[in-house]
């Protein structure tokens, strides 16, 4: 057992040692820094909670915390609703189910940045292209408007992720017992009855997941903001991720950005928790 444990903390040693000096010691770092005036170099004295007032009667982060809390409710709902669907779909028996599950995965594959320059393309060229042949006046400017910004990044976002989130619906649906589906037929349940009362208590803990994951990604995008709409116009569609960048390197206000990280590492955690918590609560009672 000795030699065991030994060999043990050999192997762990290394990472351990990595993730300390990645992420526990620079986010203590960060913690502290966000009391300070701290420019990126150093700091000359201790503001103590001076930046985190400053934060909150800070319009744009305010702003930037309120677009992204909107446009995560509505990736949320889409992606899961989508993604269950395709998942439902794909799991039928028919010829070409496979070839179907490839085809919606694949646009996840495609990194942030790339796909919002091909989505940006087809926004601001094909968009108006089709909007002045069918004189649509709604098909054109798509990413000069912040409503359709809006909208734009949700497409995006919705059209990436959802083949990623129909993969973990479509392993839970194939663990379903067929016998349980097949004497719900026999007794007459209708395919709507099958489903709410057999399939998705049965998939509950993919509905935690994939809830889990759409959350937090909802938040922590920043790519497909930066090369889709950059921000714009006016930062009326810049995300906080974006806000704190931005806050950083443009304003080269290092020490407010450290607290908008540490405000927003607080909130997506506090919601991820809770909503993990409740959705484990719900896979019980159902």
């Amino acid at each position: 057992m000795k030699n065991r444990s030994l060999s043990f903390w050999l192997f762990l040693t290394p990472t351990l040692v990595a993730l300390a000096l990645v992420v526990f010691i620079p986010a203590i770092m960060g913690v502290f820094y966000s009391f300070t005036d701290w420019d990126g170099l150093g700091y000359t004295q201790i503001l103590g909670f001076k930046n985190y007032i400053t934060l909150f009667h800070n319009a744009g982060f305010l702003a930037a915390l309120w677009f992204t809390v909107k446009f995560v409710i509505v990736t949320v709902i889409l992606l899961n609703v989508i993604g269950l669907g395709l998942a439902l779909l794909v799991t039928q028996k028919f010829k070409g189910n496979n070839l179907l599950r490839t085809i919606f995965f694949m646009p996840n594959l495609i990194g942030g940045l790339i796909l919002g320059f091909i989505w940006q393309f087809i926004f601001t060229q094909a968009f108006d292209a089709l909007g002045k042949a069918l004189h649509m006046n709604w098909l054109t400017g798509w990413l000069t408007d912040s409503t359709t910004g809006f909208w734009g990044l949700v497409i995006v976002t919705v059209w990436q992720m959802s083949g990623y989130i129909m993969i973990i619906y479509i392993a839970y649906l194939q663990n379903i017992p067929s016998e349980v589906i097949e004497a719900a037929e026999m007794d007459g349940a209708s395919p709507w009855q099958r489903f709410v009362h057999i399939t998705f208590p049965m998939i509950a803990p993919a509905f935690t997941v994939c809830m889990f994951l759409t959350l937090s990604n909802g938040f922590k995008i920043y790519d497909q903001n930066l090369s889709l709409t950059n921000g714009g116009p006016y930062k009326s569609t810049e995300m906080l991720v974006m806000n704190i960048v931005n806050t950083a390197y443009s304003e080269n206000n290092f020490a407010l950005a450290e607290a908008k990280a540490l405000i927003f590492f607080l909130i997506v955690a506090a919601i991820s928790l809770l909503q993990v918590y409740y959705t484990r609560k719900r896979e019980v009672d159902l």
